[in-house]
């Protein structure tokens, strides 16, 4: 690495440094708010609010995770999370599968057309009101299938695994044929498996949005037994209100408002455990889904 940094330009060398000193203030930037919020979690609220993170072990305590994991809504909202994620995710890139097949196909009528179509839904949609009217319309309103159903297909996504499609050699689909197999056996058990990094990007992609997503559960679901995790987190870390169960044995208003704000910290860890925990399985297929996807024409 030291030969080949000799070697370069001064103009290249330049631009080099330039982008590992941007790189470093990005990964400092992510790193420093990571580190604060696990610290905050684990602090005493009284030695937090006066005299911020400290690492002396003896004042930490971890009254908050005892409390957020107590806690019966939590759990209720973890359960529908996960349920939700599931469901979408396996949902949507089942439909994302099959769409993106006839669409990488050349022989395919009206391809062209529906690929205009498709890219029609990307930049006009038909806004919060229409969207919630169809929803109720259809008796949707106050189940997980209001929450679920409306965003299964992304269009971005059919379009990266229709590239990924047009990727494989057509001699793979020819090979087929000549064994026999018909479309359903060549894109289940011979098509499928070759796509795997891409599947598994796709799959992330949808795990991660609908995992984060509470904005259709605020609108759709008024049943507090359906809502996801999001939507309790919101009303902690955005509302300012925890469960009445938290912090209902203190006293003081000062008191409640200290273990109030602890409390932000616990819950935004205990949220992104399952994300931290999915990553490093699925960094392994992500570079070669994402880049072969996208840019291949």
């Amino acid at each position: 690495m030291k030969v080949k940094f000799r070697n370069l330009s001064v103009a290249d060398k330049t631009l080099l440094l330039v982008g590992y000193v941007l790189l470093g203030l990005f990964v400092v930037a992510i790193v420093v708010p990571i580190i604060y919020i696990v610290v905050a979690s684990f602090m005493d609220p009284v030695v937090l609010q006066n005299s911020g993170i400290t690492f002396d072990f003896d004042k930490w305590t971890t009254t908050a995770y005892e409390r957020v994991l107590s806690n019966a809504q939590i759990w209720v909202g973890f359960k529908n999370a996960i349920l939700y994620s599931v469901l979408f995710t396996f949902i949507s890139v089942f439909i994302t599968l099959l769409a993106a097949y006839p669409m990488s196909r050349k022989d395919f009528v009206g391809r062209g057309f529906f690929n205009i179509i498709f890219v029609i839904t990307m930049f006009f949609g038909g806004g919060l009101i229409p969207t919630y009217l169809l929803i109720s319309n259809l008796g949707l309103l106050d189940s997980m299938w209001a929450v679920i159903l409306p965003g299964a297909f992304s269009v971005w996504n059919m379009i990266i695994v229709r590239t990924y499609y047009q990727g494989i050699p057509d001699e793979l689909r020819e090979a087929a044929e000549v064994d026999g197999a018909d479309e359903i056996t060549y894109f289940f058990k011979i098509l499928l498996p070759v796509c795997v990094p891409v599947i598994t990007v796709i799959a992330l992609w949808q795990f991660v949005g609908m995992w984060n997503s509470y904005f259709d559960a605020m609108i759709y679901l008024n049943d507090a037994a359906k809502q996801p995790l999001q939507l309790v987190l919101r009303s902690i870390l955005i509302q300012n209100q925890p469960e009445s169960g938290m912090i209902s044995d203190m006293q003081s208003t000062a008191a409640r408002a200290q273990l109030a704000e602890l409390l932000k910290y616990a819950t935004i860890i205990v949220s992104s455990l399952p994300l931290l925990i999915m990553y490093p399985f699925f960094q392994k297929y992500f570079d070669s889904g994402i880049m072969v996807g996208s840019v291949k024409g």
